[in-house]
């Protein structure tokens, strides 16, 4: 009988302990997702960490703060975004999750923040590739006429900026020489 007890003391020793500790793998990770990186760190109170994604496809980020509040933002537009500069974002007390599309432009910049509420966090990311989405091998690189059009427009815009700032030295540059050479003769 105490054999029994024992042995149940210790099995709830153990569960007790494996639960603190944090679940080593996800058990509700699909199959079709392949863990691409795991990354770990530390990161101060109110100070960023910053990561850079270029693989292609649909992304998740598995983020699990160990200790402390780590907090998760992601950009297709900055590689460096923050609470205020952000597409994507999970801020939650413990697991964060972020699913990036695949049709963000690569590379997508991932910020950790460490939550001012605690000194010091810890963090682990899992990044995850989801093979269920098909790719289209032809979409990549590929411009609707659209953006084509926006594009060569502002760099029309850019050129033409540029010359009437230089025409505008230039005129300058002439009228004070005028100046110059009327005083000396």
């Amino acid at each position: 009988m105490t054999l029994n007890y024992s042995a149940l003391v210790v099995a709830l020793l153990l569960s007790q302990a494996k639960s603190f500790m944090g679940p080593l793998e996800d058990d509700n990770v699909p199959e079709e997702w392949v863990l691409l990186h795991v990354v770990q760190g530390h990161i101060g109170a109110g100070n960023y960490s910053y990561l850079r994604l270029n693989h292609d496809g649909r992304i998740i980020l598995h983020m699990q703060s160990l200790k402390g509040d780590a907090d998760l933002y992601v950009s297709d537009k900055t590689l460096r975004p923050s609470f205020d500069t952000y597409k994507l974002q999970s801020a939650t007390c413990g697991h964060d999750m972020v699913v990036v599309p695949g049709d963000f432009a690569r590379p997508v910049g991932i910020g950790i923040y460490g939550h001012p509420s605690h000194q010091e966090s810890e963090f682990e990311m899992r990044v995850f590739y989801d093979q269920t989405v098909p790719q289209d091998p032809f979409d990549k690189g590929s411009y609707s006429s659209e953006d084509f059009q926006k594009e060569s427009k502002s760099a029309q815009a850019a050129e033409e900026n540029v010359q009437e700032e230089e025409s505008i030295l230039w005129t300058i540059l002439i009228g004070l020489l005028k100046i110059v050479l009327e005083i000396l003769f």
